[in-house]
């Protein structure tokens, strides 16, 4: 027989345990640093151990560029280039001027198309409905960049549709070419409508018919429902979509070069970089970087000081036909214009991407098709190198977001600290920053080597790309996360605690399964946006990395339209395919949530 082993009691806990020399009944109470690591997540120290490092990134890559970018600005001429803006007949002044204008403009017209269509195609049933819902949001398969050049080849003087008018009246100009400003607004409008659509969608989607119904009933007319019922509903809606059109708008950098509006704050950047004026083009990039944050946080604010909430508990609301015949007719004639305006920016980069380079000067369309743009593109190592940057350097910057992304996430949805809402703001940060703003921050930054850079010094290096990207879309990677972390309970993760498993066990195998389609989602989106990147990239690219997106721009001041628009054709596959995957997970994600809960 084997001898029982010898048990102890401790003086004063009434708890038996094995005997451990050396340590006394008052030391035995207190948990041992195994123990408090194996607490994982309970354990008061550990949100601190799991902040600290992301803390230090968003520090380092976010908020000391920033700082960087200031000092910068002020470092040769003192407060000279911010006075620049207070005289009344200067450039920067007249710049801001013109950005903030285009911008409201922007959220005007796209709030106008976004909550129309939305309206329509949510509340009323008429011939077309299904293909337009179908193809709503096309205008978002497409680049920024692909987008302007796109409508440049479409409505500009020497655009598809002026001179094909110009041709069949007879006329000795170009009819209705946009130009400006106003061609500016119509590319921004186009490509920026359906963050209103999806806002009031959702929320159209979600209202209680029976809180309208009652209006009607109390003799309220159609504009008295519609400043006192629907618009305050909608109002979370539209400042979300609001905030994204101007702060996007704020940030447009491709529309004002190809319509030739200089006098922007993006163009300035980008001029005054050019010209090597670095300070001058940092005190653009921080007087932009402040309007786009206080912009940020007014709305937020104006968000926040009332509640929108119905307390009704009707039904969702349902289509009403049109049965008026006048009516249908004019929403079948209606259906079919909508279609063809949505479709023919993607089909006019079809078009020309066949096109043999040179061949189209004066004619309405290119008259001499070919499909060598396509195989210079996969045949030739130097034509097939920018494709090569592209995918390499968002690779990258992507694997960064996730990691990045879901820990913050997970911090902030999870985990109790102080400065919890710091981190959040802070990784929202760089979202609110236009693209050239990131790309100044990172120059002013990373000219000389410090401790974030390793002592190297990443100007002019492969590596300053996928970084931007980086701090570019790693807040589209934390909101799908915590999103998909916000739909994940809890407990789940505290049942696989209690029965043994490390914090960290848990978390793999618990808690990021249920949350990896979002995580999914987000990462392709991220990976996305990173190869049609171009306002960052135009800044910081050097002719070994050259993306895409800088390549068409290249290709196209060169007079290589057809092989531009080949380049820009693979970005938009890409992009679809991308979509329809995201949509697949998305779909997928709901499912496996929906089991986990029955099953637990």
């Amino acid at each position: 027989m084997t001898a029982a082993p010898t048990t102890s009691t401790a003086p004063g806990t009434g708890r038996v345990g094995r005997p451990e020399p050396g340590r006394s009944g008052r030391n035995e109470s207190r948990p041992r640093f195994a123990d408090r690591l194996r607490g994982g997540a309970n354990s008061t120290w550990f949100p601190y151990l799991l902040v600290l490092p992301l803390a230090l990134i968003l520090w380092g890559y976010v908020v000391q560029p920033m700082l960087a970018t200031f000092f910068e600005s002020v470092d040769t001429n003192g407060a000279d280039n911010y006075l620049a803006f207070l005289s009344s007949d200067g450039v920067a002044r007249s710049s801001l001027i013109t950005s903030l204008l285009i911008s409201a403009a922007s959220v005007l017209l796209c709030g106008v198309v976004g909550v129309a269509m939305a309206f329509l195609l949510k509340r009323f049933s008429f011939p077309g409905r299904k293909l337009i819902e179908a193809i709503i949001l096309v205008p978002a398969a497409l680049p920024p960049l692909i987008g302007a050049i796109s409508f440049q080849l479409l409505y500009s003087e020497t655009g598809i549709l002026p001179r094909g008018l110009q041709q069949l009246f007879g006329t000795e100009s170009p009819v209705l070419p946009f130009s400006g400003i106003a061609g500016v607004l119509i590319v921004h409008t186009f490509t920026m409508y359906p963050f209103f659509y999806l806002s009031a969608s959702a929320a159209l989607a979600g209202m209680d018919p029976s809180v309208e119904e009652a209006a009607y009933n109390l003799g309220a007319g159609r504009v008295r429902v519609w400043r006192t019922v629907l618009l305050p509903m909608l109002t979370p809606a539209l400042v979300s979509a609001s905030l994204l059109v101007f702060m996007t708008s704020l940030a447009s950098y491709t529309a004002p070069l190809l319509f030739g509006v200089d006098q922007t704050m993006t163009m300035q950047i980008y001029i005054n970089r050019t010209n090597g004026d670095l300070p001058m083009a940092s005190t653009y990039a921080s007087v932009l970087g402040v309007v786009s944050v206080l912009f940020l946080l007014g709305m937020r604010w104006y968000e926040g000081r009332r509640s929108y909430r119905s307390q009704s508990k009707g039904v969702a609301a349902h289509r009403r036909e049109i049965t008026n015949p006048v009516g249908r007719w004019l929403a079948l004639v209606g259906s079919v214009l909508a279609t063809l305006v949505l479709l023919a920016p993607v089909a006019t980069i079809a078009l020309v991407a066949f096109s043999a380079d040179g061949s189209w000067t004066t004619e309405v369309v290119p008259s001499a098709y070919t499909t060598e743009n396509f195989k210079t593109i996969f045949s030739d190592p130097k034509a097939f190198e920018p494709i090569l940057n592209s995918l390499q350097m968002s690779l990258l910057a992507t694997a960064g977001c996730i990691v990045v992304g879901v820990l913050i996430a997970y911090a902030v949805r999870r985990l109790t600290f102080f400065g919890r809402g710091l981190l959040d703001v802070a990784v929202m940060l760089a979202w609110a920053l236009p693209g050239t703003v990131v790309a100044i921050n990172l120059i002013s930054a990373f000219s000389t080597g410090n401790a974030f850079s390793f002592g190297y010094v990443l100007i002019g290096t492969f590596w300053i790309m996928p970084l931007a990207y980086f701090v570019r879309f790693l807040p589209l990677v934390f909101r799908s996360s915590s999103a998909a972390l916000a739909q994940v309970d809890p407990s789940l993760e505290e049942a696989a605690r209690n029965l043994g498993a490390s914090w960290w066990r848990a978390f793999r195998s618990v808690t990021l399964r249920l949350m990896l389609p979002g995580v999914i989602a987000g990462a392709l989106l991220a990976f996305v946006h990173g190869v049609g990147e171009f306002v960052a990239s135009v800044l910081i690219y050097t002719s070994s990395t050259a993306p895409i997106s800088v390549e068409i721009n290249n290709r196209m001041y060169s007079f290589e339209i057809g092989t531009a628009a080949a380049y820009g054709m693979l970005q938009v596959v890409l992009i679809f395919v991308v979509m329809l995957v995201s949509g697949r997970l998305e779909s997928g994600g709901r499912s496996s949530r929906e089991a986990a809960q029955w099953t637990n």
